[in-house]
Protein backbone atom coordinates (compact mmCIF):
# COMPACT_ATOMS: atom_id res chain seq x y z
CA UNK A 1 0.00 0.00 0.00
CA UNK A 2 1.60 3.33 -1.07
CA UNK A 3 0.51 5.25 2.05
CA UNK A 4 1.94 2.61 4.39
CA UNK A 5 5.13 2.55 2.33
CA UNK A 6 5.38 6.35 2.52
CA UNK A 7 4.98 6.28 6.30
CA UNK A 8 7.56 3.53 6.83
CA UNK A 9 10.04 5.18 4.47
CA UNK A 10 9.68 8.45 6.34
CA UNK A 11 10.18 6.75 9.70
CA UNK A 12 13.37 5.05 8.47
CA UNK A 13 14.64 8.38 7.17
CA UNK A 14 13.97 10.04 10.52
CA UNK A 15 15.71 7.19 12.35
CA UNK A 16 18.77 7.67 10.14
CA UNK A 17 18.74 11.44 10.75
CA UNK A 18 18.44 10.84 14.49
CA UNK A 19 21.41 8.46 14.54
CA UNK A 20 23.49 10.91 12.49
CA UNK A 21 22.54 13.78 14.81
CA UNK A 22 23.46 11.81 17.94
CA UNK A 23 26.79 10.72 16.48
CA UNK A 24 27.65 14.25 15.36
CA UNK A 25 26.69 15.82 18.71
CA UNK A 26 28.71 13.19 20.56
CA UNK A 27 31.82 14.18 18.62
CA UNK A 28 31.26 17.86 19.38
CA UNK A 29 30.73 17.76 23.14
CA UNK A 30 32.19 15.42 25.79
CA UNK A 31 29.11 15.84 28.02
CA UNK A 32 26.53 15.11 25.32
CA UNK A 33 26.23 11.37 26.13
CA UNK A 34 25.91 11.96 29.88
CA UNK A 35 22.65 10.75 31.40
CA UNK A 36 22.08 14.16 32.98
CA UNK A 37 22.29 15.81 29.57
CA UNK A 38 19.71 13.47 28.06
CA UNK A 39 17.33 14.06 30.97
CA UNK A 40 17.91 17.79 30.64
CA UNK A 41 17.26 17.51 26.89
CA UNK A 42 13.70 16.38 27.67
CA UNK A 43 13.18 18.42 30.80
CA UNK A 44 13.67 21.81 29.12
CA UNK A 45 11.20 21.05 26.31
CA UNK A 46 8.87 18.60 28.00
CA UNK A 47 5.79 20.82 27.79
CA UNK A 48 6.17 21.10 24.01
CA UNK A 49 6.48 17.36 23.42
CA UNK A 50 3.47 16.60 25.61
CA UNK A 51 1.33 18.95 23.52
CA UNK A 52 2.79 17.48 20.31
CA UNK A 53 1.01 14.18 21.08
CA UNK A 54 -2.41 15.88 21.08
CA UNK A 55 -1.45 18.01 18.07
CA UNK A 56 -0.79 14.80 16.12
CA UNK A 57 -4.44 13.77 16.51
CA UNK A 58 -5.64 17.22 15.43
CA UNK A 59 -3.49 17.38 12.28
CA UNK A 60 -4.18 13.76 11.28
CA UNK A 61 -7.84 14.80 11.45
CA UNK A 62 -7.17 17.49 8.86
CA UNK A 63 -7.18 20.45 11.26
CA UNK A 64 -4.58 22.53 13.10
CA UNK A 65 -4.43 24.28 16.48
CA UNK A 66 -2.27 27.38 16.52
CA UNK A 67 -3.53 28.42 19.95
CA UNK A 68 -1.90 25.70 22.07
CA UNK A 69 0.91 27.90 23.45
CA UNK A 70 -1.55 30.67 24.31
CA UNK A 71 -3.86 28.15 26.00
CA UNK A 72 -0.85 26.97 28.01
CA UNK A 73 -0.27 30.54 29.18
CA UNK A 74 -4.01 31.00 29.82
CA UNK A 75 -4.21 27.91 32.04
CA UNK A 76 -1.09 28.94 33.96
CA UNK A 77 -2.47 32.47 34.38
CA UNK A 78 -5.81 31.16 35.67
CA UNK A 79 -3.92 29.03 38.20
CA UNK A 80 -1.70 31.93 39.27
CA UNK A 81 -4.62 34.35 39.55
CA UNK A 82 -6.69 31.97 41.69
CA UNK A 83 -3.68 31.20 43.90
CA UNK A 84 -2.93 34.89 44.36
CA UNK A 85 -6.54 35.62 45.25
CA UNK A 86 -6.60 32.78 47.78
CA UNK A 87 -10.32 32.13 47.30
CA UNK A 88 -9.95 28.39 46.61
CA UNK A 89 -7.51 25.65 47.70
CA UNK A 90 -4.57 25.23 45.36
CA UNK A 91 -5.65 21.76 44.18
CA UNK A 92 -9.05 23.20 43.23
CA UNK A 93 -7.29 26.02 41.38
CA UNK A 94 -5.45 23.41 39.28
CA UNK A 95 -8.75 21.73 38.39
CA UNK A 96 -10.29 25.08 37.42
CA UNK A 97 -7.25 25.95 35.28
CA UNK A 98 -7.50 22.63 33.43
CA UNK A 99 -11.24 23.11 32.97
CA UNK A 100 -10.64 26.60 31.56
CA UNK A 101 -8.09 25.26 29.06
CA UNK A 102 -10.45 22.44 28.05
CA UNK A 103 -13.23 24.97 27.61
CA UNK A 104 -10.98 27.05 25.38
CA UNK A 105 -10.36 24.02 23.18
CA UNK A 106 -14.05 23.07 23.11
CA UNK A 107 -15.05 26.61 22.14
CA UNK A 108 -12.69 26.59 19.17
CA UNK A 109 -13.76 23.07 18.24
CA UNK A 110 -17.42 24.08 18.34
CA UNK A 111 -16.78 27.01 16.00
CA UNK A 112 -14.81 24.83 13.58
CA UNK A 113 -17.29 21.95 13.65
CA UNK A 114 -20.54 23.93 13.55
CA UNK A 115 -19.69 26.90 11.34
CA UNK A 116 -17.24 25.30 8.92
CA UNK A 117 -14.66 28.04 9.44
CA UNK A 118 -11.07 26.86 8.82
CA UNK A 119 -9.31 25.85 12.01
CA UNK A 120 -6.30 27.89 10.86
CA UNK A 121 -8.38 31.07 11.16
CA UNK A 122 -10.26 30.08 14.32
CA UNK A 123 -7.16 29.03 16.28
CA UNK A 124 -5.16 32.01 15.04
CA UNK A 125 -7.84 34.15 16.65
CA UNK A 126 -7.57 31.90 19.72
CA UNK A 127 -3.82 32.42 19.79
CA UNK A 128 -4.41 36.17 20.17
CA UNK A 129 -7.46 35.97 22.43
CA UNK A 130 -6.15 33.52 25.03
CA UNK A 131 -2.79 35.23 25.21
CA UNK A 132 -4.69 38.45 25.82
CA UNK A 133 -6.75 36.75 28.53
CA UNK A 134 -3.55 35.64 30.24
CA UNK A 135 -2.29 39.25 30.18
CA UNK A 136 -5.54 40.46 31.71
CA UNK A 137 -5.28 37.92 34.53
CA UNK A 138 -1.66 38.50 35.59
CA UNK A 139 -0.91 41.76 33.76
CA UNK A 140 2.85 42.38 33.56
CA UNK A 141 3.59 40.79 36.91
CA UNK A 142 5.32 37.55 37.80
CA UNK A 143 3.08 35.52 40.09
CA UNK A 144 4.67 32.74 42.11
CA UNK A 145 5.03 31.57 45.71
CA UNK A 146 3.46 28.24 44.83
CA UNK A 147 3.31 25.36 47.37
CA UNK A 148 6.49 23.34 47.76
CA UNK A 149 4.80 20.11 46.60
CA UNK A 150 3.74 21.81 43.36
CA UNK A 151 7.24 23.10 42.59
CA UNK A 152 8.62 19.64 43.38
CA UNK A 153 6.18 18.15 40.89
CA UNK A 154 7.78 20.20 38.13
CA UNK A 155 11.41 19.77 39.12
CA UNK A 156 12.17 16.76 41.31
CA UNK A 157 13.01 13.26 40.14
CA UNK A 158 10.18 10.74 40.52
CA UNK A 159 11.42 7.57 38.82
CA UNK A 160 15.21 7.29 38.69
CA UNK A 161 16.48 10.50 37.09
CA UNK A 162 13.10 11.25 35.46
CA UNK A 163 10.75 13.99 36.69
CA UNK A 164 6.97 13.60 36.61
CA UNK A 165 6.46 15.47 33.32
CA UNK A 166 8.89 13.22 31.41
CA UNK A 167 7.17 10.10 32.75
CA UNK A 168 3.81 11.60 31.74
CA UNK A 169 5.12 12.18 28.21
CA UNK A 170 6.18 8.56 27.70
CA UNK A 171 2.89 7.28 29.15
CA UNK A 172 0.99 9.66 26.86
CA UNK A 173 3.03 8.51 23.87
CA UNK A 174 2.16 4.85 24.50
CA UNK A 175 -1.52 5.52 25.21
CA UNK A 176 -1.78 7.90 22.25
CA UNK A 177 -0.19 5.32 19.95
CA UNK A 178 -2.66 2.66 21.03
CA UNK A 179 -5.66 4.96 20.59
CA UNK A 180 -4.54 6.38 17.23
CA UNK A 181 -3.38 3.13 15.64
CA UNK A 182 -5.28 0.36 17.43
CA UNK A 183 -8.74 1.73 18.19
CA UNK A 184 -11.95 2.48 16.31
CA UNK A 185 -11.69 6.13 17.32
CA UNK A 186 -8.22 6.33 15.81
CA UNK A 187 -9.45 4.88 12.52
CA UNK A 188 -12.27 7.42 12.49
CA UNK A 189 -9.75 10.24 12.99
CA UNK A 190 -7.84 9.05 9.90
CA UNK A 191 -11.00 8.62 7.80
CA UNK A 192 -12.17 12.16 8.56
CA UNK A 193 -8.73 13.57 7.86
CA UNK A 194 -8.59 11.77 4.52
CA UNK A 195 -12.10 12.74 3.36
CA UNK A 196 -14.67 14.28 5.73
CA UNK A 197 -17.48 13.96 3.21
CA UNK A 198 -16.96 10.22 2.85
CA UNK A 199 -16.89 10.01 6.64
CA UNK A 200 -20.26 11.80 6.87
CA UNK A 201 -21.83 9.52 4.27
CA UNK A 202 -20.51 6.57 6.30
CA UNK A 203 -22.52 7.73 9.31
CA UNK A 204 -19.62 9.19 11.29
CA UNK A 205 -20.45 12.19 13.47
CA UNK A 206 -17.65 14.39 12.11
CA UNK A 207 -18.57 17.41 14.21
CA UNK A 208 -18.44 15.42 17.46
CA UNK A 209 -15.03 13.95 16.63
CA UNK A 210 -13.61 17.40 15.84
CA UNK A 211 -15.10 18.82 19.02
CA UNK A 212 -13.52 15.98 21.00
CA UNK A 213 -10.10 16.51 19.45
CA UNK A 214 -10.06 20.26 20.07
CA UNK A 215 -11.23 19.66 23.63
CA UNK A 216 -8.39 17.16 24.04
CA UNK A 217 -5.93 19.65 22.59
CA UNK A 218 -7.08 22.31 25.05
CA UNK A 219 -6.90 19.94 28.02
CA UNK A 220 -3.40 18.71 27.16
CA UNK A 221 -2.24 22.31 26.60
CA UNK A 222 -3.68 23.11 30.02
CA UNK A 223 -1.77 20.23 31.62
CA UNK A 224 1.41 21.44 29.90
CA UNK A 225 0.78 25.00 31.10
CA UNK A 226 0.32 23.88 34.70
CA UNK A 227 3.47 21.74 34.54
CA UNK A 228 5.36 24.67 33.04
CA UNK A 229 4.26 26.84 35.97
CA UNK A 230 5.45 24.14 38.36
CA UNK A 231 8.84 23.89 36.64
CA UNK A 232 9.42 27.64 36.50
CA UNK A 233 7.99 28.33 39.94
CA UNK A 234 6.23 31.45 38.67
CA UNK A 235 3.87 32.60 35.92
CA UNK A 236 4.02 35.51 33.51
CA UNK A 237 1.61 36.20 30.66
CA UNK A 238 4.32 35.68 28.04
CA UNK A 239 5.25 32.11 29.03
CA UNK A 240 5.38 29.59 26.19
CA UNK A 241 5.47 32.27 23.48
CA UNK A 242 6.52 30.72 20.19
CA UNK A 243 6.07 27.15 21.41
CA UNK A 244 3.52 26.45 18.68
CA UNK A 245 6.32 26.62 16.08
CA UNK A 246 8.30 23.79 17.68
CA UNK A 247 5.17 21.73 18.36
CA UNK A 248 3.85 21.91 14.80
CA UNK A 249 7.34 21.29 13.41
CA UNK A 250 7.67 18.10 15.46
CA UNK A 251 4.36 16.79 14.10
CA UNK A 252 4.91 17.70 10.45
CA UNK A 253 8.53 16.58 10.48
CA UNK A 254 7.22 13.29 11.86
CA UNK A 255 5.50 12.62 8.54
CA UNK A 256 1.98 13.73 9.43
CA UNK A 257 0.46 15.37 6.36
CA UNK A 258 -0.65 18.98 6.85
CA UNK A 259 -3.75 18.01 4.82
CA UNK A 260 -4.65 15.19 7.22
CA UNK A 261 -5.34 11.50 6.83
CA UNK A 262 -1.79 10.18 7.10
CA UNK A 263 1.16 9.87 9.43
CA UNK A 264 2.02 7.95 12.58
CA UNK A 265 2.79 8.67 16.20
CA UNK A 266 6.01 6.66 15.84
CA UNK A 267 7.17 9.13 13.20
CA UNK A 268 6.26 12.02 15.51
CA UNK A 269 8.21 10.40 18.36
CA UNK A 270 11.28 10.08 16.13
CA UNK A 271 10.82 13.68 15.01
CA UNK A 272 10.64 14.82 18.64
CA UNK A 273 13.95 13.11 19.36
CA UNK A 274 15.48 14.68 16.24
CA UNK A 275 14.32 18.22 17.11
CA UNK A 276 15.35 17.93 20.77
CA UNK A 277 18.78 16.58 19.85
CA UNK A 278 19.33 19.32 17.28
CA UNK A 279 18.37 21.98 19.82
CA UNK A 280 20.54 20.31 22.46
CA UNK A 281 23.52 20.11 20.14
CA UNK A 282 23.14 23.75 19.14
CA UNK A 283 22.83 24.73 22.81
CA UNK A 284 25.98 22.83 23.76
CA UNK A 285 27.73 24.64 20.89
CA UNK A 286 26.58 27.97 22.43
CA UNK A 287 24.42 28.85 19.43
CA UNK A 288 22.01 31.68 20.25
CA UNK A 289 18.35 30.87 20.89
CA UNK A 290 17.22 33.04 17.97
CA UNK A 291 19.42 31.03 15.60
CA UNK A 292 18.02 27.78 17.05
CA UNK A 293 14.50 29.03 16.35
CA UNK A 294 15.54 29.83 12.78
CA UNK A 295 16.84 26.29 12.34
CA UNK A 296 13.54 24.84 13.63
CA UNK A 297 11.63 27.12 11.25
CA UNK A 298 13.74 25.87 8.36
CA UNK A 299 13.00 22.29 9.42
CA UNK A 300 9.28 23.08 9.31
CA UNK A 301 9.51 24.35 5.74
CA UNK A 302 11.71 21.46 4.63
CA UNK A 303 9.40 18.88 6.20
CA UNK A 304 6.38 20.20 4.28
CA UNK A 305 8.33 20.44 1.02
CA UNK A 306 9.75 16.94 1.44
CA UNK A 307 6.31 15.49 2.10
CA UNK A 308 4.95 17.15 -1.04
CA UNK A 309 7.79 15.64 -3.08
CA UNK A 310 7.15 12.19 -1.62
CA UNK A 311 3.41 12.49 -2.27
CA UNK A 312 4.02 13.51 -5.89
CA UNK A 313 6.43 10.64 -6.41
CA UNK A 314 3.91 8.17 -4.99
CA UNK A 315 1.13 9.62 -7.14
CA UNK A 316 3.29 9.35 -10.25
CA UNK A 317 4.25 5.77 -9.38
CA UNK A 318 0.59 4.84 -8.87
CA UNK A 319 -0.36 6.51 -12.15
CA UNK A 320 2.28 4.55 -14.04
CA UNK A 321 1.14 1.29 -12.43
CA UNK A 322 -2.47 1.99 -13.34
CA UNK A 323 -1.46 2.84 -16.89
CA UNK A 324 0.44 -0.44 -17.25
CA UNK A 325 -2.54 -2.33 -15.89
CA UNK A 326 -4.85 -0.96 -18.58
CA UNK A 327 -2.51 -1.85 -21.47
Amino acid sequence: MPEALRTRTWELLLAAVLVATVVYNATQSPVYLDVDNFVNLFHLSIEKVIVAIAMTFVIVNGEIDLSVASVMAFAAAVLASLHEGGAVPFAVAIVIALAAATGAGLLQGFIVAKTGLPSLVVTLAGLIAFRGAARVLVEDRSVGDFPDWFRSLGRDEILGPLPFAVILFFVGLVVGGIVLHRSTFGRVVYVIGDNPEVARYSGIDVARVKLTLFGLSGFVAGVAGVLFAARLGSVRANIAEGFELDIITMVLLGGVSIFGGSGSLLGVALSIFVVLNIRNGLGLANVEASVQTGVIGALLILSVLAQNLVDRALALSQHLQDKRGTT
